[in-house]
């Protein structure tokens, strides 16, 4: 990844975070995209720390096509192309279809699917011109099943990966793969720390010790996914050794999902 320049929306906390990390650390110049311009900007002032190498803080919502807009112009800008799009940025609003309002769905659609459209549709032609790029997706093992509860959020992620083999049969005669990554669940993120695990102890009416081994159980290797688990297969998927994969799901979710 040296010199290559990666945008990684979503990058300023969890997931998306270490994805910027590794990215860095494997040489890559890396725009942090967060709708919080405060954790974009510290985040990107690690990478600096940590690399020596200049890092780009952008504030951006990914829902807002003309912010969406200004990050691909502002990173092309800075570094003179993109090499690199991973569409990290997501959100979960847990509830059934009897009681999930309109709005909530609507937001969930509207972040993991609308906005990894937009971000694709803007740095596609930057891409198509060098004939060259790669966009990842971090997707879900809930984008390859139902999931109790969490309707909005499996139609997102399973409309994500539709999405996903479609933008790799539009854009592979310009040298641009397009895969997306299906993470188990990160069970120690933010997400779940913050969130989730209070949400799942209220519904399942469990402690929230009791959620967290509910979901290891589940599990075939037994453990969570990490952070790095994900990082290891981006890497991959970045990198000319995934040269002849393109429009894949990729899973690494431990043995929960197969196929």
């Amino acid at each position: 990844m040296h010199d290559q320049v990666a945008i990684v929306t979503g990058g300023g906390q969890g997931l998306g975070q270490a994805i910027c990390r590794r990215l860095a650390e494997a040489g890559a110049r890396v725009a942090v995209v967060d709708r919080n311009a405060e954790t974009a900007r510290a985040t990107a002032q690690e990478l600096e720390r940590l690399t020596g190498r200049p890092a780009l803080a952008v504030h951006a919502d990914v829902t807002v096509e003309e912010e969406v807009a200004a990050m691909v112009a502002q990173t092309v800008a800075a570094w003179g192309r993109i090499d690199l799009l991973v569409a990290n940025a997501g959100v979960v609003i847990a509830g059934q279809a009897t009681e999930l309002d309109g709005a909530s769905f609507r937001c969930v659609i509207d972040v993991n699917l609308t906005g990894y459209f937009l971000c694709a549709q803007y740095v596609a032609p930057i891409m198509k011109a060098q004939r060259k790029g790669i966009i990842i997706q971090i997707n879900s093992i809930s984008g390859l099943r139902g999931s109790f509860g969490n309707g909005a959020y499996c139609a997102s992620k399973a409309a994500g990966i539709g999405l996903t083999q479609s933008l790799a049969l539009e854009l592979a005669e310009y040298g641009i793969r397009v895969n997306a990554i299906c993470p188990g669940h990160l069970l120690d993120s933010p997400l779940w720390v913050n969130s989730l695990y209070k949400q799942y102890a209220a519904r399942f009416q469990i402690t929230e010790a009791q959620v967290r081994q509910k979901y290891i159980d589940a599990v075939p290797l037994r453990r969570p996914c990490t952070y790095d688990d994900v990082c290891n297969a981006l890497l991959f998927l970045a990198s000319d050794q995934a040269s002849y994969m393109t429009g894949q799901a990729i899973n690494v979710n431990g043995g929960q999902e197969m196929r």
